[in-house]
């Protein structure tokens, strides 16, 4: 494997009205453990980016990175996903430099187009606009992040004589990740020359990225290839898994709803997709199931569910010390990268 594997930990701050803590204390348990993973040595933490959701679903990640950052020295921050058509592009681009700095260059930015209908009219934009938005987005962030001063001309954006400071502490800005759910978007992240966060099924989002890639004359091996997917290492299944399959039926549940609202295909059956779904056992039990998998879908970041909704963060601590502590080692000693 080209790269070294990295794993960590994904948020979505989602809090059920029924969970017993109130968001104020949410977040700052959240920030207590990831400073103590950061502290166990792992490499990341991600955000996923949802709007106007009863449960709080975090509509802002950057903010809550910049208090993970003060907090924190080795861990790095990345979005699974980010929604461009939400962010102007070279308003992100100052954030992100804003975030760079404070982190010591510890940023980078996973993007994708965005598909549940009720954000779009939140924003006051057609959803038919979401592939320009995003293909232009990437674009403009693409020049922000030269440091360069730069003009832009497109459809949905158009700029001159733009320059975004502060500079980055990342030569070329941070690195940037795309995200696909079908081929189209495959390609798209093929042509941008990005990282990918790929979903769904395998022959219509992982093998099109590589071949694209590949036919553009690159190797696909010199991109990071990264995926959420719930880890929960434990002695007593019986115990312990009914409480988080409970908070993950209550996770997708809404991702039901947004695809049932979008008219979204299907991710791909269970024989076809790329598994999401947790995995779930002791730890030789863990090792072995990461270590196929990564080897399977070539797989270089993997982050593992921090708290899933309705749990507190402290219900998650044996597992994920288990995890950064036993499986990860094990797993990276295994797959001989890290």
């Amino acid at each position: 494997m080209a790269h070294s594997l990295r794993f960590g930990v994904a948020y979505d701050f989602r809090n059920p009205p029924d969970s017993g803590i109130d968001n104020p204390s949410l977040y700052a348990a959240v920030l207590d453990q990831v400073a103590w993973l950061d502290g166990l040595g792992l490499d990341l933490a991600w955000f996923t980016e949802h709007h106007f959701v009863d449960d709080g679903y975090l509509p802002s990640w950057i903010p809550v990175a910049g208090a993970m950052a003060a907090r924190t020295k080795r861990i790095r921050f990345n979005t699974d996903i980010c929604l461009m058509p939400f962010n102007h592009p070279v308003r992100l681009a100052e954030d992100l430099a804003v975030l760079d700095n404070l982190s010591n260059g510890r940023v980078e930015i996973g993007l994708g187009m965005g598909y549940a209908p009720h954000e779009f009219r939140g924003f006051g934009l057609p959803v038919s606009r979401r592939v320009s938005l995003t293909d232009e987005g990437v674009e403009v962030l693409k020049r922000c992040f030269t440091g360069e001063r730069f003009s832009y001309h497109g459809k949905r954006y158009s700029f001159d004589d733009v320059r975004v400071t502060p500079g980055y502490v990342q030569a070329g800005g941070p690195p940037l990740w795309l995200a696909a759910m079908a081929r189209g978007g495959a390609e798209r992240a093929a042509k941008h020359r990005t990282h990918f966060l790929p979903q769904g099924a395998r022959d219509q989002v992982l093998d099109p990225w590589r071949a694209a890639v590949e036919a553009g004359g690159e190797a696909w091996s010199r991109y990071r290839v990264g995926i959420i997917r719930g880890v929960l290492v434990t002695d007593d299944r019986e115990r312990d898994w009914p409480l988080v399959r409970d908070a993950e039926r209550y996770r997708m549940r809404l991702y039901n709803r947004f695809f049932a609202e979008s008219k979204q295909t299907s991710l791909g059956t269970p024989q076809t997709a790329i598994p999401q779904s947790w995995i779930v056992g002791d730890v030789n039990h863990c090792v072995a199931e990461l270590a196929a998998f990564i080897r399977s879908y070539g797989i270089t970041d993997i982050v593992t569910w921090g708290v899933p909704p309705g749990l507190k963060p402290d219900d998650m601590t044996a597992s994920l010390t288990a995890f950064a502590t036993q499986v990860v080692p094990r797993v990276r000693a295994q797959i001989g990268a890290g």
